[in-house]
């Protein structure tokens, strides 16, 4: 539970009569989608961040065209759901900041969310760091400056991150809660908004990749449609619990980096001359296949996926337990 303080502020986001949302549900929805439509259509208003046949999303110049366009659109929505939370949820400035996430920082719950996160990653960091060798630069500062300099690596781990967990996360998800939704609800259906701002995937892999069927690239996009739920899924529970906007950045960087995890098919050794700090979650063919191992790596891997996600599902309460939650799962808004 929180400290008394806290709860009563958190508790004047209910309007005056404390029974009745100070926002609809269908308002929420509509605002819910017009925040999707800020973060994704400066994509494509602005030739400088639309992608073509000739210009890769990943070109440079793109990047840092969308993460300023995106950068202001994440302002500006922070600031609307500021001052609804303020004006129409009839709270104070000090717990309207909370809401959004930015105070307190959560040194430790973010240290404590990343713990949970690397502990459902284990077989995967078992893998890359083990058998494909990339522990020995995993704390070296120069191929970190390496990764975090290039474009890629920066929107992948520091940018997007950033961008897609203030608005995904900081904004959308107090809407909810001014609408009185129940927190199991917003677990589960504020992230579709997250995993429906990926689907524009779809125009720029096929402005990349035209001679891919269209089913091939309309399945991927479904595919991604889903991880990006489900993780969104994940971090919306985080952040409730914890409060804090730190942690989900920090987990979802994390995520990124590690990317997918295998669900199939045989470990095997990479190449050792380093790491792919630029290898994502969309990157699941970057490290190059080296020698054949023995089977008994794959049979650990598997062993250790199993185990990650046992001891996932244990310490997923205790965890993420903090003073700062923004509701009970037990109860109502706090």
């Amino acid at each position: 539970m929180a400290p008394v303080g806290l709860m009563a502020r958190l508790k004047s986001l209910y309007s005056k009569q404390q029974d009745e949302p100070a926002l609809s549900v269908r308002t929420v929805a509509f605002l819910s989608v017009l925040l999707t439509l800020l973060y994704v259509v400066p994509f494509y208003v602005s030739p400088t961040t639309r992608p073509s046949p000739s210009l890769s999303r990943d070109a440079p110049s793109v990047i840092r065209a969308r993460i300023r366009a995106v950068t202001s659109s994440c302002i500006i929505s922070s600031l609307v759901v500021l001052w609804l939370v303020v004006e129409e949820g009839g709270s104070s400035l000090d717990a309207g900041v909370r809401l959004l996430g930015w105070w307190p920082v959560g040194v430790l719950e973010t240290l404590r969310s990343l713990l949970l996160t690397a502990i459902l990653f284990t077989g995967p960091l078992f893998e890359r760091g083990i058998v494909e060798g990339e522990w020995r630069f995993w704390f070296c500062r120069s191929k970190l400056s390496e990764s975090l300099g290039g474009w890629i690596g920066w929107r992948n781990y520091v940018a997007g991150p950033f961008t897609e967990e203030v608005m995904f996360r900081s904004a959308i998800v107090p809407l909810h809660l001014l609408a009185h939704v129940s927190p199991g609800r917003i677990v589960f259906l504020a992230p579709l908004y997250f995993g429906i701002a990926h689907v524009h995937h779809f125009y720029e892999f096929r402005l990349t990749h035209p001679d891919t069927p269209v089913l091939a690239a309309l399945l991927r996009s479904l595919f991604q449609f889903g991880y990006t739920t489900v993780f969104g899924w994940y971090a919306t529970f985080l952040y409730l619990r914890t409060g804090s906007l730190a942690a989900v950045i920090v987990v979802h960087s994390f995520c990124n980096w590690c990317g997918l995890p295998r669900l199939w098919g045989r470990v095997e050794s990479g190449d050792s001359v380093g790491p792919s700090f630029t290898r994502g979650k969309e990157d699941v063919d970057a490290v190059a296949a080296d020698d054949s191992l023995h089977v008994g790596w794959t049979v650990a891997y598997y062993v250790l996926l199993v185990v990650g996600a046992v001891g996932f599902c244990q310490g997923l309460w205790p965890l993420t337990k903090s003073y700062h939650a923004l509701v009970s799962f037990t109860g109502k808004t706090v």
